[in-house]
């Protein structure tokens, strides 16, 4: 019976280890120039979500804490909606230091136990990105939403070692966990696959 605990034990510890190393594996982010600092951040997000940047310092300084300094953000607005199944479509504009601003749209789909609509405003900090059409594919992740009215929230999405971490303050009201991606893209599209 030891012979089956142990293994199954330590096939446990093998996949543990991966996800620790896929979580903290974006703290590299600072050795690529050009990033961002928090004090930057915050203030630009004080300026683009306006009066419902309460709680703002505290989920950027949480998402640097884990993730490091971005390279990238994205200011740019969206909606999106769900019952079991979801989409989610929004543009906006990326800006980094050494590339500066380019225009980006997101599209995608989602599943899981998700349920109503929302309409945000969003700042994405973008991690490792080497160039611009880098960012022109598919991040995947897992999304929860709690929005009454309003709400503030933070995600991460993942593809290739670059990193996507929506930062979100909206209004609507939805309630529900999710499995989905975004796609980037140079132009609008209503296809979200």
């Amino acid at each position: 019976m030891r012979k089956i605990v142990v293994p199954n034990f330590a096939f446990v510890v093998a996949v543990m280890a991966m996800i620790v190393g896929f979580v903290a594996a974006p703290a590299s982010a600072q050795d690529r120039g050009g990033t961002y600092s928090t004090q930057e951040l915050v203030n630009t997000g004080h300026k683009f979500f306006g009066t419902v940047s309460g709680g703002l310092a505290t989920v950027i300084e949480q998402a640097v804490s884990r993730y490091g300094q971005p390279n990238g953000y994205i200011l740019g607005e969206e909606g999106s909606g769900a019952i079991v199944g979801g989409l989610r479509y929004g543009e906006g504009q990326l800006n980094t230091r050494d590339r500066g601003r380019t225009k980006v749209y997101w599209q995608g789909p989602s599943i899981g136990w998700d349920f109503g609509g929302e309409g945000s405003r969003t700042m994405m900090l973008v991690y490792n990105l080497p160039s611009v059409d880098a960012l022109y594919q598919r991040f995947g992740g897992v999304d929860g939403s709690a929005y009454f009215i309003g709400g503030f929230g933070m995600t991460a999405l993942v593809a290739d070692r670059i990193y996507v971490v929506p930062v979100r303050a909206g209004v609507g009201l939805r309630l529900g966990v999710n499995l989905g991606y975004l796609k980037f893209t140079p132009t609008a599209t209503w296809n979200p696959f």
